[in-house]
This record gives C-alpha cells, structure tokens and sequence, in this order.
C-alpha cells in the first residue's frame, strides 16, 4: 500500500502591502475643491451685492424751489421780396438768361394828324434789347406800359410813322443780337413824372424804370 507523502510545511505568507495612495492625485483633488470652494464663496458674495443694490432705494434729501425757465425766441423769418427792383429812367437791366434792356434819349413832342392818337403830346424814347442768353427771344410777345404824373395815369401809346414812332418791332430775336426801336406814350406837357413798365418777351418779368422828365 502506498502513502502519499504529506505536503511540506512552508511558513504561513505575509498579507500583500495595501496600494499607495496617489500624491499627485491627491493634490488635484484639494486644488479643484478649493476652487469650487471659491467659486461658491464668491457666487455668495455678488449674490448679496446685488441684493444690496436691489433693495437700497434713493432717498429725497431736499424739496427743490420752483424754476422758472425763460425759452429762447427763434427770430422770424424774413420775408423774400418778390417784387421788381425800380430802376432810374436811364438804368439798365440784365435778366438771368443774358438778356439786357436798356432805356435812352428821352424825348418830348406833339404826335402828326397821321398818328394814332394824333396831335397828342408825348414822351418818346429809345429802347434797346441785347439778347446775350443762348436762345431766340420772341420780343414781339413782350410789352411796355407807360403811367404819368403823381395819380400815375395810364398813358396811351402813340404810333406816329411820320415821326419814327413804330414801337418795339414783332421778331424773333437771334442769340447774340441786338433790336432797337422808338416808342412813344402819351405825356401832357404839365407832367414830370414817367414809370415805365417793360418786358422784353413773354417769359421775363416786368421791369419798372422811373423819374422825373424836364
């Protein structure tokens, strides 16, 4: 019969050596929790600074007088003058477009028995139109109006061919030329003062000239 021999009898083994904590582990978890710690130390802290600000409510220390404010007056505006210049009986005129009017030669006398109206006495004068401008001006769509004396009567326009009394000729006036002609207007010999009203074409303003005739 055979015996199985019995195991030897080794000496009882040391319990295995509990793990090492990580150091560096370790540090990262204390740094993070003092961070968080003060984060939320001071979330606490603006939190309560808003709370101050929100609840703190201006307080009225003093009651102010009654002001009294005087309001700046805006000047007003003046108003455009649209009404023609009077110039003397001699001055010339100049339009925007180049046109100029000029009046001269201021002349008495007694109209012929051929003139209409005849035997009338008159101011007779020259009237000349110098179309500078770039365009034809239609002078015969112009006019002249003459008034006398301090009621500034009317006066009528006298055509007296036998004295070269023909007024201002019906033309297209070219860019660049010149139109002269004798007008007459009705003038009683006791009278001085002359206006003349005068407009070269249809599209320009009247111009007022004005004085005293010897």
């Amino acid at each position: 019969m055979t015996h199985t021999p019995p195991p030897p009898d080794f000496p009882p083994q040391p319990p295995a050596p509990a793990p090492k904590k990580n150091r560096t582990n370790a540090i990262i978890i204390g740094s993070a929790a003092a961070v968080i710690a003060a984060i939320i130390g001071t979330g606490i802290v603006v939190a309560n600074s808003r709370d101050d600000d929100t609840t703190a409510s201006p307080t009225k220390t003093s009651t102010p007088a009654d002001e009294t404010v005087t309001a700046a007056e805006e000047p007003e505006p003046t108003p455009e003058n649209t009404e023609p210049e009077v110039m003397g009986l001699t001055d010339g005129v100049s339009y925007q477009d180049g046109v100029e009017v000029q009046l001269s030669d201021y002349k008495r006398g007694v109209s012929s028995d051929t003139a209409a109206p005849s035997g009338t006495p008159y101011v007779a004068f020259t009237v000349e139109i110098n179309n500078k401008s770039q365009s034809i001006v239609d002078i015969g769509t112009g006019y002249v109006m003459c008034y006398y004396g301090d009621e500034s009567r009317t006066s009528e326009q006298i055509f007296d061919s036998e004295r070269g009394l023909e007024g201002v000729p019906s033309m297209r006036l070219q860019p660049g030329r010149t139109a002269k002609a004798t007008v007459a207007c009705e003038m009683p010999k006791d009278q001085q003062y002359l206006q003349v009203e005068m407009a070269p074409s249809v599209e320009a303003q009247a111009a007022i000239f004005a004085g005293n005739i010897k």
